[in-house]
């Protein structure tokens, strides 16, 4: 499987097993908390590994 840098609404929905309108505001929430960071965001995309981490698929 290849890994991407970066997952979509509807891959967020279905990894957590979620509304497409719920993974909207799932994606809204990370996106803000990066850009606190100083990143820069993609409007509907969520950093793979920020997601991973938020969620608590890694370290």
């Amino acid at each position: 499987m290849e890994s991407k840098n970066f997952m979509t609404v509807d891959e967020v929905a279905q990894e957590l097993n979620v509304s497409k309108s719920y993974a909207y505001k799932v994606v809204r929430e990370l996106n803000a908390e990066m850009q606190k960071l100083g990143y820069l965001t993609v409007t509907g995309r969520v950093n793979t590994n920020f997601f991973r981490k938020k969620l608590c698929y890694s370290e």
